[in-house]
């Protein structure tokens, strides 16, 4: 027999990782018990949320981010701290991805006790995926998690969702990989609260200096953030573990003055609004397409579009006029 409601936010609140674990798979079932069941799971969770650090970790394929996330995770829980590792991964239904090997991959964290590491879900939109994670960040931090590390695996919207879920936003980029500053969306840039440059170590250390020189340079050209922080370049050694204790430095610093300036919970409150207005169109576009009628209509519809017989704003207005019949 599963357990209540109940017995699993107690679970939850007393840092038993099997509960979480439980919740969490229900917050990612497509299941309509499910759904009401982790909806009241989250309700009880959430005035016990909120009190973590949440670090966003985006870059390219082969950056090193799994390296980096158990070689910065490891130092965390080493100075005490209890992390999350999540993801949010929307092109694993197509490539299958690479968090599950990443899992297996960071052999060491996945041992510690005071680590958490949750895959991502596959075969569900950017947005489903999304609000899980965001849902799976409040009851890591009802369970007790002081640090939450969200990587971001996929491409394009995707490190824009994971920025309006986190504090501070952490860019990798690789040194030696061609002209360091092409083919960097500007977006990505903008978001970085810091960016690092991953694997520099043996041959690679002078590429390092020269990559950092360059990124400091073009980080000028960029407007100052609101908050008035100055994305800073940092660069670090995974496998030799060099340069890990810089960047929480520098988290910390970055924390340390957002809060004295109470821009953190600003953010939240912001990120929070973003949040209802997603899931607001997320839960009408699931309404929609899951509407009996609109089921049988859309084929038709869009055949009609597409052989020219009818516009794609008539056609919208027929089928959504359709969903609003009882």
């Amino acid at each position: 027999m599963s357990p209540s409601v109940a017995e699993l936010t107690q679970g939850i609140l007393k840092g038993d990782i099997a509960a979480l674990a439980r919740a969490i798979t229900l917050v990612e079932s497509t299941n309509s018990s499910h759904f009401q069941k982790s909806k009241a799971i989250i309700e009880e969770c959430l005035p016990h949320s909120g009190k973590s650090i949440r670090i966003g970790i985006t870059g390219v394929p082969g950056v090193g981010k799994s390296t980096f996330i158990e070689a910065f995770g490891s130092y965390l829980t080493g100075l005490g701290k209890k992390v999350a590792v999540l993801a949010v991964d929307p092109s694993s239904s197509i490539s299958k991805g690479s968090i599950l090997g990443d899992k297996t991959r960071m052999q060491e964290l996945v041992k510690d006790k005071n680590a958490f590491i949750r895959p991502s879900p596959t075969g569900h939109s950017l947005g489903g995926v999304a609000r899980k994670t965001r849902e799976t960040i409040i009851l890591c931090e009802a369970a007790g998690f002081d640090t939450i590390l969200v990587e971001t695996v996929g491409v394009g919207q995707s490190e824009t969702a994971v920025h309006g879920m986190v504090d501070f936003f952490l860019l990798l980029k690789l040194a030696g990989a061609g002209d360091e500053l092409q083919g960097i969306k500007r977006g990505i840039m903008e978001m970085a609260d810091a960016v690092v440059i991953n694997k520099a170590d043996g041959n690679n250390i002078e590429q390092a200096k020269l990559a950092k020189a360059e990124f400091t340079k073009a980080l000028h050209l960029y407007p100052p953030k609101e908050n008035g922080w100055t994305t800073e370049v940092l660069s670090c050694s995974a496998i030799q573990k060099t340069g890990i204790s810089e960047i929480w430095e520098l988290i910390q610093t970055y924390i340390d003055a957002t809060l004295a300036k109470d821009q953190i919970s600003a953010k939240r409150r912001t990120q929070n609004k973003y949040w209802l207005l997603q899931t607001i169109e997320d839960q009408l576009k699931h309404q929609f397409y899951g509407n009996k009628k609109i089921k049988l209509q859309l084929d038709i519809m869009i055949k009609k579009v597409i052989d020219g017989e009818m516009s794609p704003f008539t056609a919208a207005e027929e089928l959504l006029n359709l969903a609003k019949e009882p």
